[in-house]
């Protein structure tokens, strides 16, 4: 079997997969979050790999000797760890991606104009999201961790090579393609990381992980005894794996993760000029060859339900939000754009703030709840639509994963704001499944994607319920929202897009 383990933002998953490509044993471990500040969210990088030992240990148990061949990583992406290199210690809270600390740098680079270099350069405009201006905060905010960088005493690393340094036992220092061009400092043409922007953000190139395949052996692991001498075959950024693990590789294919944020993905052809609207990345590497992909990331999806859970003081704020959401058909003209942190595609606006429009006297909790549900699926729909132009192309359908695609009721409103059908896939461990699968490959399990594509269960589809009229009333009253929740940003001139 392949050990997959998807270390997330809310959760560390560790997933046993066999050799028909599917899932044999589960185990799950909370994540805790901490918000020491107003948009500071962190995590402990010490908790992450504890989490991966207890989670991958406590999925081994439940198929006593079976014999593991090979573990695949799928992680949280543009969060920043920092650790010394001799001790192998955090020397900072890992920054998480939703974490926005790193304004000021934002917007000082803005200030000095470099956002069409850095697009050009990266394909990813100038936003806290990513992990290059998470880094630059660590250097100009925690003493001598400068100079310690400059000296190679220090690696700076996305998740993936924190746990592949951890599980090796720090021999190796490595990340994948896929999550390394989310850091805003590799350029998508070379594929490595630009000299250029490394000094634009002033990080030290000796601090940085070696960028490699996502399929491939990473090194062998020494530090979960019952993992001795296990390879590490492969490395992949949750939605890129997601991406992979539905199974359909063919151009105009577009899904979207629906998790604690969201991120849509459609494969292209070949680098075209990027646009601000929707990031340009690269989905994975394989044999030195770059997939690339389009893709638009949503802040709070699933979270925007467990913030209203909050505000309105649930017990278990998340699944309250939802049961309360059930209780009544439609959220009755109530509008709920989560833009607590900003909103990203296809506005990137980080000075946006969270907007509840269209209240009535006859407006209650469980329309509140039921405005957030609906958010996340017309945040989807809004980059949806801007991928499509990106595209060139008509994307004909959306496969969905992720927890919240449980919920048949979003499906189906989903399918009815697109106006297209939604494939969900019959599988909740997505991401893990695309990193075992890469990881197959690897180990010569599967030779290429073609032969991924047989190893797909079969989905659950929803289509459209009400007409294109209906559709569009509905979208746009959801657009005046956003619009309103953009105009306090922007002055007398209205909203930008």
């Amino acid at each position: 079997m392949i050990l997959a383990i998807d270390q997330g933002t809310t959760n560390t998953k560790a997933v046993l997969v066999d050799r028909s490509g599917q899932p044999r044993a589960r185990a799950s471990v909370r994540m805790n979050v901490a918000t020491p500040q107003p948009s500071w969210v962190e995590q402990d990088a010490e908790e992450i790999w504890a989490s991966v030992v207890r989670a991958s240990r406590e999925a081994m148990q439940q198929v006593p000797g079976e014999k593991i061949e090979g573990i695949a990583i799928s992680n949280q992406r543009e969060t920043v760890v920092a650790w010394d290199r001799t001790t192998s210690r955090p020397v900072a809270p890992a920054i998480l991606w939703q974490c926005r600390r790193s304004e000021d740098v934002c917007n000082r680079m803005r200030l000095d104009g470099l956002e069409s270099e850095l697009l050009a350069r990266t394909g990813l405009p100038i936003d806290t999201l990513f992990s290059a201006s998470k880094i630059r905060w660590l250097l100009d905010n925690i003493p001598s961790l400068r100079a310690k960088a400059e000296a190679g005493a220090v690696c700076f690393g996305t998740v993936d090579s924190w746990l592949i340094w951890k599980l090796t036992g720090g021999t190796t220092h490595a990340c994948d393609a896929s999550n390394a061009s989310r850091t805003q400092l590799v350029n998508l043409r070379t594929r490595e990381w630009d000299p250029e922007l490394l000094a634009i953000f002033t990080v030290p190139r000796e601090a940085l992980p070696q960028i490699r395949d996502s399929s491939g052996c990473f090194g062998r692991c020494t530090a979960i005894r019952e993992l001795d001498d296990v390879p590490i075959i492969s490395a992949m950024g949750d939605s890129h794996a997601a991406m992979a693990g539905h199974g359909s590789y063919s151009l105009g294919t577009v899904k979207a993760t629906y998790g604690t944020g969201s991120s849509l993905m459609t494969l292209i052809p070949s680098l075209s000029p990027p646009r601000r609207e929707i990031a340009t990345t690269i989905a994975w590497s394989l044999k030195g060859i770059p997939q690339y992909a389009l893709e638009g990331n949503i802040a709070m999806a699933g979270s925007a339900v467990a913030w209203v859970g909050e505000f309105l003081g649930l017990n278990n704020p998340a699944d309250d939000a939802i049961a309360l959401a059930a209780s009544v058909p439609d959220s009755s003209g109530v509008f709920f754009v989560p833009a607590m942190s900003g909103l990203g595609a296809p506005h990137w606006d980080g000075a946006a703030r969270g907007t509840i429009c269209g209240l009535a006297r006859t407006s209650r909790a469980a329309h509140l709840a039921h405005a957030a549900v609906d958010s996340i699926a017309f945040q989807i729909c809004d980059v949806f639509e801007a991928m499509s132009a990106a595209a060139d192309c008509k994307l004909s359908a959306l496969h969905a994963d992720g927890g919240a695609t449980r919920n048949s009721s979003l499906m189906q409103f989903q399918a009815d704001i697109l106006q297209r059908p939604v494939v969900r896939s019959a599988s909740e461990e997505l991401s893990a499944l695309g990193a075992a699968w890469f990881g197959g490959m690897a180990l010569g399990w599967w030779n290429t994607v073609n032969d991924l594509e047989k190893l797909s269960a079969q989905p659950t589809q929803f289509h459209p319920q009400i007409s294109a009229a209906q559709a569009k009333r509905l979208y746009a009253d959801w657009k005046s929202a956003v619009a309103r929740t953009l105009l306090h940003t922007t002055g007398e001139q209205g909203p930008h897009v």
